[in-house]
């Protein structure tokens, strides 16, 4: 009887429970259906989410969202780690990013740019606090209730199209600008003096929002020489393939996105077509941080909806935190004083720069070393030029950024500037080789099956420059493996020696004549054996007469000589009613042998060439000298160097003449030049 009564107090219990617990399923369906309809509509009007944490995460498609967090976090699939343990890190995760911390937390990027701000040296402090409208003491860091956020920002949103508003994500970066690293905002408020009438004269041009200049500050904290760790250069950040789609080039020399104006216009035209693509500014300002391809992505994850605090939870990370960044630079660059934050000044940023135009090849080492312009200033203030060289030609000229007060001694030294050696050795002829080199570099990947031999033949150059432009030691090299190559322009070897010679990039033809060799033609045109080889396919070191082979002279034709003679020359220049047979007989020597030496293929020349002859009579090499107290003044003429004059006169060495005529170690020398020569006794 006692068990037959406790049986049916359980079968009551149980009864009571079911129904209990059926309800209370029912109940939490229908709060949860009414709870995520209020969420989507807040969402969708852009209102600031209210919702507790718990809620939220019911209305949002817990499988969509479960596998947007595992992509995040690098898994392949579920399988391959525990379930439980995922489960519970995308809670806390998705807790802490609905506070506004975490969002802040993962825009370490912007938070680096904001801290590049300390290595600018020119702010000051200024002298006197200005605009302190408030009567704050120096150090009060004043805050508000979220109301005086909410309705400040809806002042700022009525002037201007741009859709902001106010959430704790906004709060959050708020919070950063106004009292975590206000000291980088008075960085960055001074900056803007400098960089915000540019940025709204191009935005002007483009019929933008004028707003749209403080996503400069999201993205280099306004630091023009600002790099990311992911290759993102300049103001704006732009990476190399995006730059390179609007327009900025990336060379050996010179890299477009640092430099202001190129990279602002190209911005611009960045920002609108994505705005063209979205027709939501937040969402083309999405598209600029993470790429258009995760910004769809995201859309689709949201059911279509194209709106940016609907996709918020499906874009990357760093994304989540852009858009409230931005909205929090709008806030902060116009509620600056509220918060007790003064803009320090830029100094010479602000008030002592200015521009001047280049048009020949300048090196910052000029520069430096002949205005005494600080190489710091130059290097700072003209980021775009990667190598210390300025490429302009008159064809085109470079723009140039100084401190004003060395602007006048550029413009009144320029042409002298142009031709100043630095005492590296750098010169307007060093400048145009290094260009020309750079130029002609380019980079060869290597595929399976090639070698260094094939590689060389290919490009017209030996192994041995292969090995040298690569620091390579042996000739082993593998499938991928990159390999800077110079064309045919660019410096090659000499015969017996590491020096390069710049080489001309215009093919001339050899015959080869009796008695010579490949060594024999190789020392005439300066290259190696190796080079003979490699230009004309040669398996060997026979050659025969009357072979036709093709060489890469020295891009100087002065700079080599040939075997035929005994290698003395000079220029000749031709004159009027002169002919080939004339300068012959002037010198003695054969129309023949004038065409050889010329590389002449008929007898026609014209006035005002150039011609070289070799072993000249001495009627002509009587070298041209005036008389002076106890010295011989001579005129250095075309072709002459200190060797050859030296052994013009009886107990002249070259040592002699660099003393007697305070010449540098090298004896460079050039064509007008007077040289004293000590009589002979």
């Amino acid at each position: 009887m006692v068990f037959k009564r406790i049986l049916l107090f359980f079968l009551v219990l149980s009864f009571v429970s079911c129904s209990t617990i059926t309800e209370f399923v029912n109940k939490s369906k229908n709060n949860n259906v009414e709870v995520k309809n209020e969420v989507t509509e807040d969402v969708i009007s852009d209102e600031v989410f209210v919702v507790d944490n718990d809620a939220f995460i019911d209305t949002l498609d817990y499988d969509d969202y479960y596998e947007s967090q595992l992509t995040e976090y690098d898994f392949d699939t579920i399988e391959d780690v525990n379930e439980d343990s995922i489960m519970v890190m995308i809670q806390e995760r998705f807790d802490a990013e609905n506070s506004g911390e975490a969002i802040v937390e993962d825009a370490d990027v912007m938070m680096d740019m904001m801290d590049t701000l300390n290595i600018i040296p020119y702010f000051v402090k200024n002298s006197v606090v200005t605009e302190n409208a408030y009567g704050y003491a120096p150090n009060f860091v004043p805050t508000f209730p979220d109301s005086v956020y909410a309705k400040r920002i809806d002042y700022l949103r009525s002037q201007t199209t741009i859709d902001l508003v106010f959430n704790k994500h906004v709060k959050s970066f708020i919070n950063v600008y106004a009292v975590t690293k206000r000291d980088k905002t008075e960085r960055i408020l001074g900056l803007a003096d400098v960089y915000f009438p540019l940025f709204e004269e191009t935005l002007d041009k483009y019929n933008m929002p004028l707003e749209l200049k403080y996503l400069a500050v999201v993205e280099s904290a306004l630091n023009p020489t600002a790099g990311s760790h992911a290759g993102a250069k300049g103001l704006w950040q732009f990476m190399y393939s995006t730059g390179k789609v609007y327009g900025l080039n990336v060379t050996s020399l010179v890299d477009d996105r640092f430099d202001p104006l190129k990279a602002t216009d190209a911005a611009c035209r960045h920002l609108s077509d994505l705005y063209n693509i979205f027709d939501d500014w937040f969402l083309a300002l999405a598209a600029y941080n993470s790429g258009t391809g995760n910004v769809n992505k995201a859309i689709r994850r949201a059911g279509g909806i194209k709106n940016y605090w609907a996709i918020w939870p499906y874009l990357p990370r760093e994304t989540r935190g852009y858009v409230p960044a931005f909205i929090a630079v709008n806030y902060i660059m116009n509620y600056y004083l509220e918060h007790n934050i003064s803009p320090l000044d830029p100094g010479i940023i602000k008030t002592g720069i200015d521009t001047v135009t280049v048009h020949q090849p300048l090196a910052f080492d000029q520069l430096n070393e002949m205005l005494s312009i600080p190489m710091g200033d130059i290097k700072f203030f003209n980021p775009q030029y990667k190598a210390g060289i300025i490429p302009a030609t008159d064809k085109n000229p470079c723009i140039l950024v100084l401190p004003e007060k060395y602007v006048g001694d550029y413009i009144d030294n320029e042409k002298q500037l142009y031709e100043f050696k630095t005492r590296k050795g750098i010169d307007k002829e060093k400048l145009q080789e290094e260009m020309k080199k750079i130029s002609d570099r380019s980079v060869h990947v290597v595929k399976s099956g090639e070698n260094l031999g094939s590689i060389a033949r290919r490009y017209r150059v030996s192994v041995k420059q292969l090995q040298s432009w690569n620091n390579l030691k042996g000739t082993t090299i593998y499938p991928g493996q990159k390999l800077i190559v110079y064309s045919s322009g660019a410096p090659m070897a000499q015969a017996g020696n590491s020096s390069p010679v710049s080489r001309s990039t215009t093919q001339k033809i050899h015959t080869v004549k009796s008695g010579e060799n490949l060594s024999v033609i190789a020392h005439k045109y300066k290259c190696t054996v190796t080079n003979l080889k490699d230009w004309n396919n040669l398996r060997s070191n026979t050659i025969k007469v009357g072979q036709k082979l093709k060489v890469y002279p020295p891009a100087d034709e002065n700079s080599y000589s040939s075997t035929t003679r005994n290698g003395d020359y000079v220029i000749h220049t031709v004159k009027s009613g002169e002919n080939l047979s004339v300068i012959a007989q002037k010198y003695k020597c054969s129309i023949s042998e004038l065409k050889d030496w010329n590389d002449l293929r008929s007898n026609t020349i014209k006035v005002g060439q150039k011609l070289k002859v070799y072993s000249v009579a001495k009627s002509s090499s009587e070298p041209s000298t005036t008389q002076s107290g106890g010295y011989v003044i001579y005129t250095v003429k075309a072709g002459d160097n200190l060797w050859d004059i030296a052994k013009k006169f009886d107990g002249v060495t070259v040592e002699g003449l660099k003393k007697l005529n305070d010449l540098n170690s090298k004896g460079s020398i050039k064509v007008g030049q007077k040289l004293k020569i000590k009589k002979a006794k």
